[in-house]
This record gives structure tokens, sequence and C-alpha cells, in this order.
């Protein structure tokens, strides 16, 4: 049927993504579990390059999460981002496939 034909195409699939972006699917769903208030910053020509994936408030703390899959290893910029957020008392963390199962409990530390 027309319906399920549009549903394949306007519905975002886990099996139709990257590695990455099954990682800030994941993130944002138990952000969202938490209530947590959360958004993907703009980059390339209007954004300001390095800063991580997902910006987020949790408990009245700036979280800044970077995303990466597959082994990936943020670049310098990203990590003098993260470095930067947590001086100024903010809470900043690399998040991957390997480690994402215990964002929750991370964050419900804070």
């Amino acid at each position: 049927p027309l319906f399920l034909f549009i549903k394949c195409i306007f519905i975002p699939s886990l099996y139709n993504m990257t590695p990455e972006k099954k990682v800030k699917t994941k993130v944002k769903s138990i952000l969202d579990k938490l209530g947590a208030y959360h958004c993907m910053p703009a980059t390339g020509g209007y954004g300001a390059n390095g800063v991580p994936d997902i910006l987020a408030c949790y408990k009245g703390l700036f979280v800044g999460i970077e995303c990466k899959a597959n082994g990936g290893r943020p670049t310098a910029l990203q990590r003098k981002h993260l470095k930067d957020i947590q001086t100024a008392k903010g809470f900043s963390i690399i998040i991957d496939e390997h480690n994402i199962d215990m964002l929750e409990s991370m964050l419900n530390q804070l």
C-alpha cells in the first residue's frame, strides 16, 4: 500500500543509519527519557567546528556529548571544546557503542 511506501521513505530506520547516527539516536532517546533538554547544533558554514554533537541541559548542568562509532576518536578541536566545557564547570563526555549503556547512570550521578 501507499502508506507503507511513504513510511519506509520518510521514517528513518536504524537499518539505514550510519553507526554514528545510531549512537546519536540512542543518546537522544536516553536524554528524552530523562527529561533533559537537548539539541544538535548546526555545523559547517553557519556553525562552529568542533562543537559536541549533542548539547544538553540536565539537572541544571550544561552537558556536551560527542558521539563516535567504530573506534572513532575526537579531533583535536573536538577535544578542546570538551575540555572547555569542563573548565566552565559543565560535563562533557565521548559516547560510543561500547559505553552508551552507561550514559543514563553517569548523568544520574550528576
